[in-house]
């Protein structure tokens, strides 16, 4: 699963929002200054390491899906893009300053990833794990969205604890001074945006294509009964803890 986002690289990079600045300023805060190297894990097309190319350090991608890959390097000529998963890449000797994580840290093992975070890391070294959650604005669109999933699916949408990474971070024991920090966006999709959006979620894309048409289909429907458009409340949290040194 964790090339499935491939299928559909460039949509993708185009449609997936990402994310706020003010995560920049917290994640230096925490690390006491600008970090001096950066590792982008599960970077995907880039969207986190447009952000993190404003610190100015020097940065590693890591994807595992060469297609994501391809796109990642064209956009961003100036990064290193290392074409592999978390759990075969090679840290370099001594650590890195920032391990940064973007909407993928729940495709790593979860037996083994805050172990291989904590030793890729420098001492005192800082690991941030960030993503962003679809809600919405209006609680109407929640209901219309909710209904067209239990319609074809028998349930609602899928998703995961806000806090998950936070959560991993603290019980694993490795990391000193855990921190969570959330933001807030609200961003309106037209309904084709919106359905071009739904194409690039995990749950949508493992489904076999006659539901994925029916997904599309009662999305289509619901969204142009309230308006055509759609308020959005992109919810961004922050996991950050340290190294201890």
């Amino acid at each position: 699963m964790t090339t499935v986002f491939g299928e559909v690289a460039a949509l993708y990079d185009d449609i997936r929002p990402g994310y706020p600045g003010a995560l920049l300023d917290t994640i230096v805060a925490c690390h006491g200054g600008v970090p001096a190297s950066v590792v982008d894990l599960g970077a995907g097309t880039g969207k986190a390491t447009e952000l993190l190319l404003r610190l100015g350090a020097p940065i590693t991608c890591v994807e595992p899906d060469p297609r994501m890959a391809t796109v990642l390097a064209a956009r961003f000529p100036q990064v290193r893009v290392e074409t592999t998963a978390f759990e075969c890449w090679t840290p370099p000797p001594g650590g890195v300053d920032l391990l940064a994580c973007a909407t993928a840290w729940h495709w790593m093992d979860p037996q083994t990833r805050a172990r291989s975070a904590r030793d890729a890391l420098a001492p005192g070294g800082t690991v941030a794990i960030f993503h962003n959650r679809f809600e919405y604005a209006d609680p109407a669109a929640r209901q219309a969205i909710d209904d067209v999933y239990r319609a074809v699916e028998g349930r609602s949408a899928p998703g995961r604890p806000v806090r998950f990474a936070h959560d991993d971070l603290v019980s694993s024991g490795l990391f000193d001074d855990v921190r969570a920090a959330e933001w807030h966006r609200y961003p309106e999709f037209t309904t084709a945006q919106y359905l071009q959006l739904t194409q690039t979620f995990a749950p949508f894309r493992q489904h076999p294509e006659p539901r994925r048409e029916a997904i599309l289909s009662g999305l289509s429907v619901a969204l142009d009964g309230l308006g055509g458009r759609i308020t959005m409340d992109i919810r961004t949290a922050l996991a950050i803890g340290r190294r201890p040194r």
